[in-house]
């Protein structure tokens, strides 16, 4: 399985883990494990070559042991309302969806202003380069950035020690027969937590804009160690302020 793969198999393993938080907490009148404005939904009408990558991406086996792995990068999220909100993640066509939104609106309100903000400095609106509308070979590109992030992030709250990384690998090998991801995905877990390493992996705006997507989607952002890395990884990503806004207003807009 290639990053693209995991990365997919892990944000749609987000839905299975919702609907059991669900099953406790659902609202007076709604039917049991219902969720509205799904990333799954979403995924659902993936097509072009994202939607071929991840079409053999699939199988109960792999997406019950994705389940497990996510839960363990969750750790202490566990018991509470993960990130603070109760997200249906679905899938990496799902997550460039959101991005691709987030972006065009940006755009467009960039073009009615004028201009671009400060580190971003083209205002012309052009079509935005999202992980669901690029060919595969950036799809892998994209997905290693996500990943990086995801997994960046959920050492964010300081809550994975020694043990649970080994336990993660051992969980993430499981996905992957891929023995130089599984290398990368190792070292990933190992080391410390750095916004300014994270960043780096984005190679345009709009990975960038999935990158900080996924870590608002994992972190809690209103515990105070949690939102200070996400302004962090911002600022290190060169997000303008406006593009920002719309990606977190995007993500709680797919939010329970």
């Amino acid at each position: 399985m290639k990053a693209s793969g995991l990365l997919d198999q892990l944000l749609k393993s987000g839905q299975d883990l919702l609907q059991k938080q669900q099953n406790s907490v659902t609202p007076p009148g709604a039917p049991k494990g219902s969720s509205s404005g799904s990333l799954g939904d979403m995924l659902s009408g993936a097509v072009g070559p994202l939607g071929s990558l991840l079409g053999g991406a699939g199988g109960g086996g792999k997406g019950a042991l994705a389940t497990g792995a996510l839960g363990m990068l969750l750790g202490s999220r566990r018991g509470r309302r993960m990130g603070g909100k109760a997200v249906t993640y679905g899938g990496l066509a799902a997550l460039g969806m959101l991005a691709y939104k987030a972006y065009g609106n940006w755009q467009a309100q960039q073009a009615q202003q004028g201009g671009a903000g400060v580190n971003q400095p083209n205002p012309v609106q052009t079509e935005p380069k999202t992980v669901d509308r690029l060919p595969p070979e950036q799809v892998e590109e994209h997905s290693r950035g996500i990943l990086k992030a995801l997994v960046a992030a959920a050492k964010a709250d300081g809550h994975v020690d020694e043990q649970e990384r080994k336990m993660i690998e051992a969980e993430l090998a499981q996905l992957t027969d891929d023995p130089a991801l599984q290398h990368w995905l190792e070292a990933e877990l190992n080391k410390p937590l750095d916004p300014v390493d994270v960043a780096a992996a984005a190679t345009t705006p709009e990975m960038a804009s999935e990158m900080y997507i996924a870590s608002v989607l994992m972190v809690d952002e209103e515990q105070f160690m949690e939102r200070a890395y996400l302004d962090e990884l911002a600022r290190q990503l060169k997000l303008d302020a406006g593009l920002k806004a719309e990606l977190e207003s995007q993500v709680r807009g797919v939010s329970a």
